[in-house]
């Protein structure tokens, strides 16, 4: 994440980012860590973060954006039958079905089918739909 970059090149400890940007610990550390993502942040926040590091929010934004477009990405012109088992799985978490447990085992045969039979989605793009969808981890 770019925070952690300038944080190294300008010598600065969170904490120190923290005080002079008058933002919480809990928020900044939330921020590095990646378990909020920065373009979710406030407009001031990421202003406050901006000024205590003497870069533009447009910086500080924009490598948080290209990520979310990626990850967007990620989840459409999907080969037909990794769509079909994504959106099985989803509508199934949505309605807490007895068989999400199917559906999970479809979609991962699905995503591994796509990613190294068919050679139709890259490592990437197979390691983002495991972690989103499978391990429970929101990107």
């Amino acid at each position: 994440m770019i925070i952690n970059d300038l944080l190294k090149q300008a010598h600065m400890t969170r904490y120190r980012l923290a005080e002079q940007a008058g933002i919480p610990h809990a928020t900044l550390s939330d921020i590095c860590s990646g378990k909020t993502k920065l373009e979710k942040c406030s407009a001031e926040t990421v202003y406050k973060l901006a000024k205590a590091l003497g870069v533009t929010m447009e910086l500080l934004a924009e490598d948080g954006i290209r990520q979310t477009e990626r990850e967007r990405a990620y989840e459409y012109g999907l080969p037909e039958y990794l769509q079909h088992d994504l959106d099985a799985y989803k509508d199934g978490l949505r309605k807490k079905s007895s068989l999400l447990d199917c559906y999970w085992g479809e979609l991962y045969g699905s995503i591994n089918l796509a990613e190294i039979s068919d050679g139709v989605i890259t490592p990437e793009h197979a390691d983002h739909l495991r972690k989103k969808y499978l391990w429970g981890r929101n990107l």
